[in-house]
């Protein structure tokens, strides 16, 4: 497999990790993120009816801590035998479940602010994950949060090449920096750090 399909109109169709990573940091590094990790994975089916195939993954990681301190953005991106897939998730850690009300309260806030602030044309799933000690004696009140706001690459962004998946990904970025503004995310977020 080659890294991109030649197209007599337009740029080369993104086939692999490799251009769509340089793709993805230009976008993201374009705003003053800086990747702070890059984990690559090779996994291979050895039962099922996958057996045989072969699949690469791309985890890449920015932050950008003297403004935004609490606030990361993962890459997530699969090469398989369907072509790519890929998401862009701004993360943020949240204060102390016990702080922050009922769940499906807080969702319903996060989400709005995530339905207002994220690019329309594209699926933006929300991931809530909250880790809880069992023995924690604050019991469940103590419970640490985690949201992940996503924007999914389409198939668009990989066929046009990469100018249009680094310029979904600035999209994404500057969609993300507007979200941490917002009264809901605020709410959400742990206090600065002092």
């Amino acid at each position: 497999m080659t890294a991109a399909k030649e197209s007599s109109e337009g740029p080369p169709e993104l086939l692999t990790l490799e251009p769509v990573i340089e793709a993805l940091r230009e976008g993201v590094e374009g705003l003053g993120w800086g990747m702070s990790g890059l984990q690559k994975t090779t996994s291979q089916e050895l039962q099922g009816p996958w057996a045989g195939e072969t699949s690469r993954s791309a985890y890449l990681f920015f932050h950008r801590p003297e403004v935004h301190d609490d606030a990361a953005i993962d890459v997530y991106l699969d090469e398989g035998r369907r072509g790519l897939a890929g998401n862009i998730a701004l993360v943020l850690e949240g204060r102390d479940l016990g702080d922050l009300g009922p769940v499906p309260t807080l969702l319903e806030s996060l989400a709005s602010c995530a339905g207002e602030h994220l690019p329309e044309r594209y699926k933006i799933p929300l991931t809530l994950r909250i880790r809880v000690d069992p023995r924690s004696p604050d019991g469940i009140d103590a419970a640490e949060p985690e949201v992940r706001f996503k924007v999914r690459i389409p198939q668009a962004a990989f066929r046009a090449g990469p100018d249009a998946v680094a310029g979904v990904a600035a999209l994404a970025v500057r969609s993300f920096e507007s979200l941490l503004g917002q009264a809901g995310v605020e709410a959400f977020r742990l206090p600065p750090s002092e």
